[in-house]
């Protein structure tokens, strides 16, 4: 349950400037978001954005975007920037059964009171209300830079899921009600904590079947290979 003093609603253009600060404390050695590509996020696909805001202050707190794509068009191993044509979201499938959880971030002064995981609840809200196949994303893993030359990234990411470690951000995501997919590298390009990691996640629409697409029995068997990575 979220504090009294928040609460979730969409993107609104006033919530551009307050995004991109939250964007630079976050991620720091990343490229912030423009308030043109905010804008884009905007058009595309409005009801996809939210923003977790505190009342209290009239401060934006935390947001969540999300674009619909068709994950066939692309493969497991693809980067963010593809995924999101650059950070712009215009490769927004508006046809698309599976909801990309592109970005979602808590302004650190804001984090601990439960805000990811109600954006993560309200994004999953609207792939039932769009009756969408699934919600796929990726957890950063900012824990693995401190072990990457004594331990694999598969064997952290094993001793993450069995609880022998916690990973600041895949831990987080794994109590949130994630599935693990794949370890993949080279996620974000600059992503030093991580050592290049990261792990697709993913979460199933228990009430929406899969698209005809991933019938595997209708497939050639290189098709099927290449749908069995992607799902």
């Amino acid at each position: 349950m979220l504090p009294a003093n928040y609460r979730i609603r969409h993107l609104e253009p006033a919530d551009y400037d307050a995004i991109i600060e939250i964007c630079r404390r976050v991620y720091p050695t990343e490229r912030p978001y423009t308030t043109e590509e905010l804008a884009d996020h905007h058009q595309v696909f409005p009801q996809g954005q939210f923003v977790a805001v505190d009342e209290t202050r009239g401060a934006v707190a935390g947001v969540h975007f999300t674009l619909r794509l068709r994950m066939t068009d692309f493969h497991i191993d693809d980067s963010w920037d593809v995924l999101t044509a650059g950070g712009s979201f215009l490769d927004h499938d508006a046809q698309g059964p599976t909801l990309y959880g592109a970005d979602i971030m808590v302004h650190p002064e804001h984090q601990h009171h439960g805000l990811g995981r109600a954006l993560t609840d309200q994004a999953r809200f609207l792939v039932e209300e769009e009756r969408l196949w699934r919600m796929v994303g990726a957890s950063r893993l900012p824990g693995y830079g401190r072990y990457q030359t004594t331990m694999g990234v598969e064997a952290y990411v094993d001793a993450v899921l069995a609880g022998r470690m916690i990973d600041p951000v895949l831990s987080v995501h794994m109590k949130d009600g994630w599935t693990p997919v794949r370890p993949i590298h080279g996620y974000l390009q600059h992503d030093d904590e991580s050592a290049g990691w990261a792990v697709v996640i993913q979460w199933v629409n228990p009430a929406c079947p899969p698209p005809p697409e991933f019938d595997l029995r209708r497939l050639p068997e290189a098709a099927r290979a290449k749908l069995v990575q992607a799902e």
